[in-house]
């Protein structure tokens, strides 16, 4: 479960980051920030999903 807390923190970060990268128009590092929303976001629900049984 602390996997998944970490994996949920670095997500948060990540999405603060697409949200400040959108401000400047920085397009390059905005592709690097979705892909890390979108990759550790994707492992932070499945590990807390499995964690709680769920599946």
């Amino acid at each position: 479960m602390v996997l998944a807390v970490m994996f949920l923190l670095v997500t948060l970060l990540a999405i603060v980051s697409v949200v400040r990268q959108l401000r400047i128009k920085n397009l390059f590092a905005l592709g690097f920030s979705a892909v890390a929303v979108l990759v550790f976001g994707f492992f932070s629900i499945g590990t807390i999903i499995t964690e709680l049984g769920i599946i």
